[in-house]
């Protein structure tokens, strides 16, 4: 297993979405995501996750260790299979793997899969790997200003009806000959959104990394994804993403009397809480607390691009023992 990270983490992930549907809601007519209460925008972390698999999927294809578990169209199952086939040369019933075949199999899964190194996964269906609490946690993203979710029409020119009886080419050829050409078009709907900013805050243990043998070159790979992944998502629905800020807060730890031992061990656990680290302030923060502080550059006009927001990083307020990393 890899040698994992010794610091813990803490990150705010921006993004926007302009033209686009960054996030429908399946029981909402894949509408854009919505709070509600304020009709402030929702990204769901399950849908960041999936661009970062994707990324490391395309970026490291074929490299030891980058192998992707959740894949589209694919039964976990196999994969579990495989873990067992590879460490205990043989594939237990349902239920029936010991806590050692077990163990052996999660430890694989951990080499083998990225994404179960970073996220964690369930792993205790089939033939049984276990569960893993991934290193890396992230939150729902949420827009710094309300949204404004459109349905609008579409046309499109042509038609995918069933022809009943058809049974050959002619068949079907014969039938779009007989249509009027007004019935061989037809409407559609295209939910989106002008304008949207998100933050998605995101957490980095230094303790479950140990768990899953998490290290260094996993973690520069999570940056990497988190600022090119929208890149590799080009998609008429989704509009142009882009990653507007990657602001990391590294705990390093206070060096006290020379005992390095004491600076490991709070680099590991942390030196102040994330949501000290992670609550930006839209506007000016009248107390001179807030590390970040984002404000409208004119507040009559409603946000329709990134050149709208001013961010202001003030690196004086950063708690002892804490850097910030401005990766984008």
């Amino acid at each position: 297993m890899k040698q994992p990270i010794k610091n813990r983490y803490d990150f705010l992930f921006f993004f926007d979405c302009e033209n686009g549907n960054p996030n429908g809601d399946p029981d909402a007519g894949n509408t854009p995501r919505v709070d509600p209460e304020d009709m402030h925008g929702l990204v769901s972390d399950v849908a960041i996750k999936r661009r970062v698999r994707n990324y490391v999927s395309a970026a490291r294809a074929g490299e030891a260790g980058c192998n992707i578990f959740v894949q589209h169209t694919t039964n976990l199952n196999t994969k579990i299979a495989q873990a067992h086939d590879a460490v205990n040369g043989k594939i237990p019933e349902k239920g029936k793997a010991n806590r050692d075949e077990v163990g052996k199999a999660k430890r694989w899964m951990c080499e083998q899969f990225y994404d179960v190194r970073t996220f964690g996964a369930v792993m205790s269906t089939g033939p049984n790997a276990g569960q893993v609490r991934g290193a890396v946690q992230v939150s729902f993203a949420r827009s710094l200003d309300p949204i404004l979710p459109l349905d609008l029409s579409v046309t499109r020119g042509a038609v995918a009806n069933e022809v009943k009886g058809a049974k050959t080419l002619a068949d079907f050829e014969a039938w779009e000959k007989a249509q009027p050409e007004d019935q061989l078009r037809t409407m559609g709907r295209k939910a989106l959104i002008p304008y949207g900013l998100y933050a998605a805050k995101g957490f980095v243990s230094a303790h479950l990394a140990t768990e899953t043998g998490f290290g260094e070159d996993d973690l520069a790979l999570l940056w990497e994804a988190l600022k090119n992944m929208y890149d590799l998502d080009r998609s008429a629905s989704k509009g142009v993403m882009a990653c507007r800020g990657l602001y990391v807060f590294k705990h390093v730890g206070v060096v006290a009397n020379g005992n390095d031992k004491d600076r490991e061990r709070q680099a590991m656990l942390g030196c102040a809480p994330a949501h000290v680290l992670l609550d930006f302030i839209k506007g000016t923060d009248p107390q001179g607390k807030a590390i970040l502080e984002i404000s409208r550059v004119n507040q009559e006009a409603a946000p329709r691009s990134f050149r709208d927001y001013k961010v202001e990083v003030h690196k004086e307020r950063l708690p002892k023992g804490v850097e910030l990393l401005e990766l984008v």
